[in-house]
């Protein structure tokens, strides 16, 4: 027996619908609700939720809105996210505004009025406050504060090799197919 192939969940609110760009890869279990608008060749993973029900919610090309990650909005506070963004496993991010070529780290959560620029990396754990921070910043805990500038090397393998490799794993989903049959250990 062939089952067909499980789809992402893709919602409408009132006339508030989700827009796709090219090639952008929605993993089975991922959901899409509301005002939402996802640039060409980004990815949105497993049990991740984009729900763009009181604002709108706008991510650029070729980012990667990993496992578990929560993007949601507040009333007056949208959210933003740039091209060549990698939120990592299990991130919030909520009414802020993320620039081009940032890494969000897993379990970090970006609250309502934070504005992160350019070429910067939010550590793992890392809770930002509705703060504006400059171009190029490591910034790092609990609130998070800047601990110094991004290295080159850092920027290319925490950043740019990234969101790269996840462009080549959304090809490698998006042609999956459940497996049906399995052997007991």
């Amino acid at each position: 027996m062939h089952l067909p192939p499980i789809m992402a969940r893709v919602y409408k609110i009132g006339s508030k619908v989700p827009k796709f760009g090219k090639k952008v890869f929605l993993a089975e279990t991922a959901i899409v609700i509301g005002d939402v608008e996802i640039g060409d060749f980004s990815s949105v993973w497993y049990n991740a939720v984009v729900r763009g029900d009181l604002e709108r919610i706008r991510i650029g090309s070729k980012t990667n809105i990993q496992d578990n990650v929560t993007v949601h909005v507040d009333r007056g506070y949208p959210v933003s996210i740039g091209d060549r963004v990698i939120a990592g496993h299990s991130a919030v991010i909520h009414g802020a505004t993320i620039g081009n070529d940032v890494m969000i780290g897993m379990n970090s959560c970006i609250l309502n009025g934070a504005k992160i620029s350019d070429r910067s990396i939010v550590a793992a754990g890392s809770v930002v406050t509705g703060k504006e921070f400059p171009p190029n910043s490591v910034l790092m805990g609990v609130p998070a504060k800047i601990v110094r500038e991004i290295k080159e090397e850092e920027f290319k393998r925490e950043v740019s090799d990234r969101w790269e490799e996840y462009l080549h794993l959304a090809k490698i989903h998006s042609r999956i197919e459940k497996y049906e049959e399995y052997e007991e250990c």
